[in-house]
């Protein structure tokens, strides 16, 4: 049978099946795949008033000014190194909570401490930087007034770049640790309950029943989660590194990555070049480790790759 034919008799046995993920073959598309041809950007000089189809070619210029303008390396470390951060306390910390909830026998108070968990997921950055600013502000802040009451010495906490990789790392977990959560609960949640009262039997403890009946059994999910974001392992969030940070110039050291710094390329130089340019490589390199880390996991596991 030829391909067409093939796939003409497979379009006409599962029609509805086709019908059913039509939707989202679409919405991908349209915003996910269209766009990608916005990356001939990255090698024109932007001109609003030419579009992106007739600015001028000027090659690889944009690269080389963020590569020569000696923040490249620093950028990428910081985002590299605060996503990793993020990765494994978001998983060991999401793991703990699913654990935690799983054991709580309490129907009422587990949905009420779940929902409480839960409920920072919703909350804007723009409300939690206002709130860090409030707590943190050496003048009149939360904190310094306690310090202050205290007869303590308060602490410039925008004055002291070293205490910020743990603000930072901190309140993403406070903001993203009860969402993550729910993935891991659900798989628990979804082990046959046997194995746990064939474990009892034996006098197991609940350490035990843990370590060698919950863990082997999150493990294909845990490998699943950490491959998904390795895959933006090169993206910093915006929203929580300028809202938390803002324009402090004297924190950008260490808490600069590369998103925060196209976004002010962006707003002071107002040259869309730039910006494409250190999408892209983003891009690149993310799709680069993704295949690695996927390629290696299906080496030592074929349950654990994406594809």
């Amino acid at each position: 049978m030829q391909k067409s034919t093939r796939l003409l008799f497979e379009l006409k046995k599962n029609r509805t099946m086709f019908l059913m993920i039509a939707p989202a073959v679409i919405y991908f598309f349209i915003f996910n795949y269209l766009p990608m041809t916005g990356a001939i950007v990255a090698f024109k000089h932007f001109q609003y008033d030419k579009g992106i189809l007739f600015s001028p070619w000027i090659g690889f210029k944009n690269f080389s000014f963020f590569f020569q303008s000696g923040q490249a390396w620093l950028l990428t470390k910081n985002t590299i190194l605060y996503n990793l951060a993020f990765i494994a306390t978001g998983v060991v910390c999401s793991i703990a909570i699913a654990i935690i909830f799983s054991e709580i026998k309490g129907k009422y108070f587990k949905k009420f401490t779940h929902a409480a968990m839960f409920l920072p997921f919703f909350i804007s950055w723009v409300v939690v930087g206002a709130f860090v600013y409030s707590m943190l502000n050496y003048e009149f802040g939360s904190l310094n007034t306690l310090m202050k009451g205290l007869h303590l010495e308060p602490v410039d906490v925008y004055g002291t770049p070293a205490l910020w990789k743990y603000i930072i790392v901190g309140f993403y977990l406070w903001k993203t640790v009860g969402y993550g959560s729910i993935i891991y609960l659900a798989v628990i949640t979804g082990i046959n309950p046997e194995l746990y009262e064939a474990a009892d039997l034996d006098g197991a403890s609940i350490y035990q029943k843990i370590y060698h009946i919950t863990f082997p059994l999150l493990k294909v999910t845990i490998m699943i989660m950490v491959l998904l974001q390795i895959g933006h392992i090169l993206r910093g969030n915006l929203d929580m590194f300028y809202q938390l940070v803002g324009n402090n110039g004297v924190l950008f050291n260490a808490t600069d990555v590369i998103d925060t710094f196209v976004f002010r390329a962006l707003i002071s130089a107002n040259d869309m070049g730039l910006p494409s340019a250190i999408g892209l490589y983003q891009n690149a390199i993310g799709f680069v480790v993704i295949l690695t880390f996927n390629y290696l996991a299906k080496k030592v596991n074929s349950d654990y790759a994406l594809f």
